[in-house]
């Protein structure tokens, strides 16, 4: 209970950090790193602003952990982030040794801790993460969901001014 409880405060500060993205017109995924019960870093989904397809919300946060702990191995860290990632952020998350993920939504679509693929417990791999997806799912998708719905909902209403 304990833990869920943890996991349910940082996955907060996560939701939170989405929002920063929405609010850049981003599509709203936040992540935090988290060591010995403190933050590390953090970072949201910033690639439109960035014109980089690799600054996902993970991705962001991991390179500020590298600074902050002087090592690109992030050892005994767990990472708490809003939408399960990619394969991008799932091997740089092999590759830093991150020791657990927790994730709220699944990905249908280019989930990589279980849901298309599971790269992060892949067993050819010198790595395994713990996992554990699900984490206030309905919050994280209700703000996946609620971007998308006002996108498509602008994108319709351009299209008509142009007529």
């Amino acid at each position: 209970m304990q833990q869920l409880k943890t996991d349910e405060y940082w996955m907060e500060r996560a939701i939170a950090l989405a929002a920063q993205a929405e609010a850049k017109d981003e599509v709203p995924v936040g992540a935090v790193l988290v060591k010995d019960g403190e933050l590390i870093a953090e970072g949201y989904n910033y690639s439109i602003g960035l014109c980089d397809p690799s600054a996902h919300a993970e991705m962001q946060c991991l390179r500020v952990a590298g600074q902050v702990l002087e090592n690109y191995r992030l050892l005994d860290t767990t990472m708490y982030v809003t939408l399960e990632p990619c394969a991008m952020c799932a091997g740089a998350m092999v590759h830093s040794r991150i020791k657990r993920l927790v994730f709220g939504a699944a990905d249908e679509k280019t989930g990589a801790a279980g849901t298309v693929m599971n790269l992060l417990q892949h067993p050819n791999l010198n790595h395994q993460l713990q996992v554990e997806g699900g984490v206030m799912a309905e919050a994280c998708s209700e703000q996946l969901s609620n971007f998308f719905k006002r996108r498509r909902k602008e994108h319709k209403a351009k299209k008509q001014q142009k007529g």
